[in-house]
């Protein structure tokens, strides 16, 4: 009795038991790497991990489980004979199964592989502020395999497939020189004194005034100032127009708002 439920039975079975031990083997190897990444994290002195260590590991973490997963899939699919002759079939003609492939998973196969480069030159953290053409700007919270989720700061987030973050121009607010000056640009009416704005914006916190454009619309101006250590970029930012803007007002160059 025992053998005849084997015989029928016996491919489900060790099919069930792989993908068992491959899940079970995905979990440990991922909480291992989540233990070696605390202890070295305790060992810091700043007992902290960078951005840059953090978005590594997980997507490091993420494709070894998902990678091992796969593998076991395959090894439990393995021990049916009709997929084997299956697969067989399917080997005689691997070049038109890459075609299919390609095509239907085009994008998908896309993202997983922007993800991958993402992982090495890591253009973007986790935790850094980033502008994507015009339609993406926040800050990201999560970079996965196939998508990076981006919040915009008014509850809504933005899901963005890596291909679109490795293919387009990417503005990361959080890379470079901390201690770089900000810049704003601030549009005057054409007859503005310009003497008295700059007598006007010498009171305030600008270190430099640019007239960056003249055109039918006005006066462009570029400011610039410089930056607080530990400073949020966009919020010194908006204190500069603020200050400007003030300081321009009280000098009757600009209409009360």
């Amino acid at each position: 009795m025992d053998q005849t439920f084997w015989e029928a039975n016996g491919d489900w079975i060790s099919a069930a038991i792989t993908i068992g031990v491959a899940t079970l083997i995905a979990l440990g190897v991922d909480r291992f790497l989540l233990g070696r990444a605390e202890r070295a994290t305790e060992s810091m002195e700043t007992s902290e991990f960078s951005r840059e260590a953090r978005t590594r590991l997980r997507l490091i973490r993420r494709l070894l489980f998902v990678a091992i997963i796969l593998f076991g899939v395959a090894l439990a699919l393995s021990q049916f004979a009709s997929i084997k002759r299956f697969a067989t079939g399917i080997l005689a003609s691997t070049a038109v199964l890459g075609l299919v492939i390609g095509f239907a998973g085009r994008t998908v196969i896309a993202n997983f592989v922007a993800g991958l480069l993402m992982a090495i030159r890591q253009p973007i953290r986790i935790g850094d502020r980033i502008a994507i053409g015009e339609d993406v700007e926040g800050r990201v919270i999560d970079i996965a395999l196939t998508y990076t989720s981006v919040d915009r700061g008014d509850g809504s987030l933005l899901v963005v497939p890596n291909e679109k973050v490795v293919n387009e121009v990417v503005t990361n607010h959080s890379a470079g020189d901390a201690r770089a000056p900000v810049t704003v640009e601030l549009l005057l009416p054409i007859d503005v004194d310009m003497e008295a704005a700059h007598r006007a914006l010498e009171d305030t916190d600008v270190a430099r005034v640019r007239v960056r454009e003249v055109g039918v619309d006005g006066v462009r101006l570029e400011l610039k100032a410089e930056m607080d250590p530990g400073r949020d970029r966009a919020t010194r930012e908006s204190e500069l127009r603020e200050h400007a803007l003030a300081a321009l007002r009280g000098a009757g160059l600009l209409r009360p708002a």
